[in-house]
C-alpha cells in the first residue's frame, strides 16, 4: 500500500492533499491495494469493544420491541394511545418515517449510477444496507396495526379460489405489493453489488468458516471477463427497475392519506412532497451514518467531505421543496375555498399540536438552509447536527400529518386530543434496535464501502491512465 504523510485541516480536521494531484474520490495516496486494505481492515481487524456495547445496547431495545409487541397480541391496540377520533396513531407515523428513511439507499445507487455520479461509490453500500433494514423495520408497524395479525394474511395476493378476495381497492393492499416490491429490488440491487467484494473477502479470509460463507454467498465469482460482463448487464437493469420505484413507493404510501376525504388529506400534492420527504431525511440518516461510521473505521480517505458536501447539496434542494409543499398546502387549503380545509391547516399552526408544527417547520424548512455557506456545508459538527435534526423534523411531519386531521374531524363532539402511551414508544424505539442490530452486523461481516466500485473510479482504472513521473 502507498500513502503519504499529508498535513490536516485546522477547521475540518479533513486531508488537505496538494490540488495538482489531488483525486476527489479517494485520498490519502491511496492505490488498489491500499483501497482493498483500508475497507478490509474493519472486517479482518480485532472487533471493537465499542461495537459490543452498541451492539448490546440494540439488542436490550430490540428485546424491548419483542416484549411490547407480545403484549399487544394478547392485550390488543388498546395499550396503544388510540382513542376515537385518531383511530391512526404513531404506528402510522412511524411506518411512514422508517419508508421514507429507506429511500435514500435506492436513489443513491440506482439513480445516480444511472446518471454516472461517481461520488456514489464511496457511500452507496452502506445507504443500500440502510435501505433494505429501514424497510424492515417500517412493514413492522402495518403489520401489527391491523389488530387481528393473524389475518394479516388477507392482504396477501392470495388466489381467489381460496375464497379471500383481497380488496383491491384499500390503500393497505397497494402498500403491500410496493413496499414488499420495493424491498426485494433493494435486496437484489444490494446483493448484486457484494459479490464482487464477497469474493475478495473469500479469497482473503484465513478461517475455514469465513472462507466456506462468503465463497457461498459470492456464487463461484472469479472476476473473468464474462463474469464482469454479466454483473454489469444485471446491475444497470436492477438498477433501471429500482428508479421508478424510489418514486412510485413513497407515492403509493401517501394514497393511504390522499385517497380518503379527511381535511388536510384529500389533496394531489401529497405523491410528489412525500417522496421529496422521503429522499430528504433518507439522505439525513445517511449522512449521520456516515459521519460516524467513517471516524470509527478510520474511511476518511474514502468517505471524503466531498462526499458529504455534494448530500449537503441534495439535503438542501429537497429541503426546500419539502418547504414549498408545506406553502402550497395552505395556498391549496385557501384556494379550495373549503371551510374544512382551512381550519385544518389554521389549526396545525395555531391549535392544540402547534407545538409539533413549529418544531417541523424549524427542523426541515430553516435548519437546512445553514448549507447555503460552503464553510458550514464542509463542517462535520454542524452537519452531523443537521442531519438529525432534519429527522426530528421529518418525523414531527408525519406526527403533523396524522395527528391534526384526526383529531379535529368535520364534527366537533368527536375532537379529541391523542397521547402516545409507554407501548407506543416502546415499540418504536425497539425498531431502533432492530435497525441498529442489523446495522451493526453488517459493519462487523460485509464491507461498508464497495470495494470493486471504488476502484472502478479511480484514474488507475482508465486504461489510458499514466502514472505521474515521481521527481
Amino acid at each position: 500500500m502507498s500513502s503519504v504523510s499529508l498535513p490536516e485541516s485546522k477547521v475540518t480536521g479533513e486531508i488537505v492533499e496538494d490540488p495538482r494531484t489531488r483525486t476527489t474520490l479517494v485520498r490519502g495516496g491511496l492505490d488498489f491495494a491500499g483501497v482493498t486494505e483500508t475497507i478490509c481492515r474493519s472486517i479482518e481487524g480485532k472487533t471493537p469493544i465499542g461495537w459490543y456495547i452498541a451492539f448490546g445496547i440494540s439488542l436490550l431495545m430490540l428485546g424491548v420491541m419483542v416484549a411490547s409487541i407480545g403484549y399487544l397480541f394478547w392485550v390488543g391496540t388498546g395499550i396503544w394511545g388510540l382513542n376515537m377520533p385518531v383511530a391512526w396513531g404513531w404506528a402510522i407515523v412511524n411506518f411512514v418515517w422508517w419508508v421514507g428513511i429507506g429511500h435514500a439507499g435506492t436513489l443513491i445507487s440506482a439513480i445516480l449510477f444511472l446518471f454516472r455520479q461517481k461520488w456514489r461509490t464511496g457511500i452507496n453500500r452502506f445507504a443500500e444496507a440502510m435501505t433494505i433494514f429501514a424497510v424492515i423495520c417500517a412493514l413492522v408497524f402495518p403489520t401489527i396495526h391491523v389488530g387481528r395479525v393473524w389475518l394479516i394474511w388477507f392482504a396477501l395476493p392470495i388466489p381467489n379460489w381460496e375464497l379471500i378476495w383481497p380488496n383491491f381497492r384499500s390503500p393497505l393492499l397497494w402498500d403491500v405489493f410496493a413496499v414488499s416490491t420495493y424491498f426485494t429490488v433493494s435486496l437484489l440491487f444490494w446483493y448484486t453489488g457484494l459479490i464482487p467484494d464477497l469474493a475478495t473477502l473469500r479469497d482473503r479470509a484465513k478461517g475455514k468458516i469465513a472462507k466456506l460463507g462468503y465463497g457461498i454467498f459470492a456464487l463461484g465469482w472469479r472476476g473473468s471477463n464474462r463474469h464482469w460482463i454479466n454483473y454489469e448487464k444485471a446491475y444497470l437493469i436492477l438498477a433501471g427497475i429500482s428508479t421508478p420505484l424510489v418514486l412510485s413507493v413513497h407515492s403509493i404510501v401517501s394514497f393511504d392519506f390522499a385517497v380518503s376525504v379527511v381535511p388536510g388529506w384529500h389533496t394531489t400534492i401529497f405523491p410528489p412532497y412525500f417522496v421529496a420527504g422521503a429522499v430528504f431525511s433518507g439522505f439525513a440518516m445517511v449522512l449521520t451514518l456516515a459521519i460516524i461510521a467513517r471516524k470509527i473505521y478510520k474511511m476518511e480517505n474514502l468517505i471524503t467531505i466531498d462526499h458529504f458536501d455534494n448530500m449537503n447539496k441534495i439535503m438542501l434542494v429537497t429541503g426546500m421543496m419539502v418547504g414549498y409543499a408545506y406553502a402550497m398546502e395552505f395556498f391549496i387549503a385557501w384556494y379550495s375555498a373549503s371551510p374544512y380545509e382551512g381550519f385544518i391547516f389554521l389549526a396545525r399552526a395555531k391549535g392544540q399540536y402547534a407545538w409539533a408544527y413549529w418544531i417541523m417547520i424549524t427542523c426541515n424548512v430553516l435548519v437546512p438552509q445553514v448549507f447555503w455557506f460552503r464553510s458550514l456545508r464542509r463542517n462535520i459538527p454542524v452537519m452531523f447536527v443537521a442531519s438529525i435534526l432534519i429527522n426530528v423534523g421529518m418525523w414531527f411531519e408525519r406526527f403533523v400529518i396524522v395527528a391534526t386531521s384526526l383529531s379535529q374531524d368535520y364534527l366537533p363532539a368527536n375532537w379529541g386530543y391523542f397521547r402516545p402511551t409507554l407501548f407506543d414508544v416502546s415499540t418504536y424505539i425497539g425498531t431502533m434496535g432492530l435497525f441498529f442490530t442489523f446495522f451493526l452486523l453488517f459493519l462487523r461481516f460485509l464491507p461498508m464501502v464497495a470495494i470493486a466500485e471504488v476502484k472502478g473510479v479511480m484514474p488507475e482504472a482508465d486504461p489510458h491512465h499514466k502514472p505521474a513521473e515521481v521527481k
